[in-house]
């Protein structure tokens, strides 16, 4: 018979966590208590937010039901084990769909897990190589987690950060979102030593740690991490402006090329001159030229001409020219 109330609730809301409806009398032998001590039971579980409900008959049930708010989980060890594994393996590496919620639930979940379920969820993941898209890189779930926590406390979070030159520093920062891009994480934090506002990519970063100290958020200029990191991101790309005349009208260009591209102008008799700047290798822009499917020609600059005609012919080529 479990006295201990609290272990009582505890033990009685892993049972109602299984989808299936409980009668009293079942629940009352798996306890080891009354029929009406599993009412008060019930009752206090529905005090703290768990939709428990409860049928007529003879006997009588109990299940929990889907409510407004989410109630905490009882997990018992496999099922922390499978979600602690998931989490690691969406956050290892930035894969679309996986953001910051998945990472705070992810601190959450391993601040509280017994070591011998951590080892047994590291021992998983080690074993395993997970196949992902894209040129991210790999991440230490571990360090998204100590800078989830830090964002989620307001707390100052120092490093260790290798920049893109291979130039090793220190910083020491008030940490304000985690940003995924789809293929890398990005931190956008306020350097203190640097007295403004940053960008760092998580896979740059080494050594988190959570100093313990508290700051008040500052306000970020933007408004937005995502739109912060996205002008960061334009700021720092190295722009060459191009022009291209195409065999076509300006409206059948435009429905053909992307937004980002730019805007084609009608020059008349048909045809049109597009006039923008491009962050992008001229290898992939020329690409993206070709695949309008309509005929054009570079005038600037030199290299996206060269480009064009090197790409030219090679089709030639594999098409047996």
């Amino acid at each position: 018979m479990t006295t201990d109330t609290p272990a009582r609730l505890l033990q009685l809301l892993s049972l109602l966590q299984t989808p299936r409806e409980w009668p009293g009398g079942e629940l009352a032998d798996r306890l080891g208590v009354s029929r009406r001590t599993v009412r008060r039971d019930v009752d206090r579980l529905r005090e703290l937010g768990y939709p428990v409900q409860a049928s007529k008959g003879s006997d009588g049930g109990y299940r929990l039901v889907a409510g407004k708010a989410m109630p905490p989980l009882v997990l018992d060890d496999e099922e922390a084990v499978a979600i602690a594994v998931g989490l690691r393996a969406g956050a290892g590496h930035a894969v679309e769909g996986v953001d910051e919620a998945s990472v705070r639930a992810l601190a959450k979940l391993e601040q509280v897990l017994p070591s011998r379920l951590r080892h047994r969820v590291s021992t998983l993941q080690a074993a395993t190589t997970p196949l992902t898209s894209g040129d991210g890189a790999s991440i230490a779930p571990e360090t998204l987690t100590v800078m989830a926590s830090t964002v989620a406390g307001h707390e100052r979070l120092r490093f260790a950060y290798r920049a893109k030159d291979g130039t090793e520093s220190r910083r020491v920062t008030e940490p304000y979102r985690l940003v995924s891009t789809g293929r890398r994480w990005y931190l956008v934090a306020y350097d203190l030593d640097r007295d403004d506002w940053r960008t760092f990519r998580v896979d740059r970063v080494s050594e988190p740690f959570a100093t313990g100290a508290r700051f008040a958020p500052r306000e970020l200029p933007t408004g937005s991490a995502a739109e912060y990191l996205r002008q960061s991101m334009y700021r720092r790309q190295e722009t060459y402006e191009f022009a291209v005349t195409f065999a076509a009208s300006a409206e059948v260009v435009a429905a053909r090329v992307p937004g980002w591209v730019g805007t084609p102008e009608p020059l008349g008799e048909g045809r049109c001159r597009l006039r923008a700047e491009s962050g992008d290798a001229v290898e992939w822009l020329a690409i993206r030229l070709a695949m309008t499917g309509v005929e054009f020609t570079v005038e600037s600059p030199g290299e996206l001409v060269e480009c064009v005609r090197g790409l030219g012919e090679r089709l030639v080529r594999a098409a047996g020219g």
